[in-house]
């Protein structure tokens, strides 16, 4: 069995209007299906493409035959051997269960990796995990190739996932997240490509009844990326953290798209997403939606997404949707920014004495550091900070050495 697809309240075709917390979504409305006829070939007409360079993607768009050149190894993070009684890895085919049971393909790119792989690498997880587990995902080459993981945890299993992504690669990537019954888990995945690297993920996430997942993504590198994660919950008081930073540099595309469906009563939802970019054609997406179906009162939904632009010719977009069916909330809300760095913050700390260069790097690390102790992994924040830094001294490198041409 396939499983479930998250039920959306269809309203009669030929008065849509009749009953007002039955209209189809306008925020979804793409089917969910294994069949790549079922769905177009995306246009930018089409508003889950719109922001997206199709054309700098089209590999992904057709089936493929995958290479086989992705390699996956999983461990403790501190490079021990997982423990078979809390952590299980299998293979299977794509086509057998449990791969194949959050949900169904949502857009044309998810339902083409589902159909171009062959098989899956599920981990199970169980009971309380004392380390954090890394699946560490190295690309092969500029092949292109096809990734599914599975991960699910038992009722009550708490712990820590890290997927970190490396290497050169060209990459559809599928990814099933399904947590259990009173479980609280943190899945953390990053994205530190090399260049001329592609990236096309869709994330497909099932909360549990009375369990809590916080869901971070750190995109620090690729050509194109573009991650779409689609979530609903299982049962009541589900608690749902979604966790994002990104940073572009010149002439990369980095796209992330969120959709929340609340389905359950009493659940809660907190999607923040950061950003900085730095270079010309630095280019970032964010698009965050939120569904509060007529099932889902006592819903607590926010959203946030911010945007700081380091030098001229970057383009941020940034676009929250919110649609409520139930008026019987406990809140819902959501908000977006781009802006550049702010005069006043760098003029105060260059009249302490600081150099401009160490100040641009605090107003940085001020912005992104609240939200990188959140994601609550050592190991990830200081790593974090240490890219920015060096990010933001290649460009300032960059920027001096066009200096020098001009002259």
């Amino acid at each position: 069995m396939r499983g479930t697809e998250i039920a959306i309240p269809v309203a009669d075709p030929n008065d849509p209007y009749a009953i007002p917390a039955a209209m189809p979504s306008s925020a979804d409305k793409e089917p969910r299906s294994f069949d790549v006829n079922d769905f177009a070939m995306p246009t930018k007409s089409q508003e889950d493409w719109r922001y997206t360079p199709i054309e700098r993607i089209a590999e992904f768009l057709d089936v493929f035959k995958p290479s086989g050149e992705t390699t996956i190894t999983i461990s403790y993070a501190d490079g021990t051997a997982v423990s078979p009684d809390h952590v299980n890895v299998t293979q299977g085919p794509i086509a057998d269960a449990p791969s194949g049971t959050v949900s169904k393909p949502n857009d044309r790119a998810s339902v083409v990796e589902w159909n171009s792989g062959r098989t899956a690498t599920i981990i199970a997880l169980r009971g309380a995990l004392d380390k954090p587990v890394l699946i560490a995902v190295e690309g092969g080459g500029e092949d292109l190739d096809a990734l599914h993981l599975v991960i699910t945890a038992e009722d009550g299993t708490t712990g820590d996932v890290i997927v970190e992504h490396n290497g050169t690669a060209r990459l559809a990537e599928g990814v099933e997240i399904s947590t259990g019954k009173d479980s609280h888990i943190s899945a953390t995945f990053v994205q530190e490509w090399a260049k001329g690297s592609k990236h096309v993920g869709n994330h497909r996430i099932h909360v549990g009844e009375n369990a809590s997942l916080r869901h971070s993504v750190v995109t620090l590198g690729g050509d194109v990326v573009r991650i779409r994660m689609d979530q609903d919950f299982g049962g009541p008081q589900g608690d749902l953290n979604m966790l994002g930073i990104y940073f572009v540099d010149p002439g990369e595309h980095i796209e992330h798209r969120t959709m929340i469906v609340h389905n359950h009563p009493e659940c809660k939802s907190r999607v923040v997403y950061k950003g900085a970019l730095d270079g010309k054609d630095a280019h970032s997406t964010w698009v965050g939606n939120a569904l509060i179906e007529p099932t889902a009162p006592g819903t607590d939904s926010y959203e946030l997404n911010r945007n700081l632009v380091l030098t001229p010719g970057a383009i941020a977009d940034s676009e929250p949707n919110l649609e409520i069916e139930n008026g019987n909330i406990i809140g819902a809300g959501h908000a977006s920014s781009v802006g550049r760095f702010d005069d006043e913050e760098l003029f105060y700390l260059q009249s302490r004495g600081i150099p401009e260069t160490e100040a641009r790097k605090l107003v940085v690390r001020g912005f992104f550091g609240e939200l990188v102790e959140e994601i609550g992994v050592p190991a990830i924040a200081t790593h974090l900070m240490d890219v920015i830094d060096r990010r933001l001294a290649r460009g300032e490198n960059a920027a001096m050495q066009a200096v020098l041409e001009d002259k």
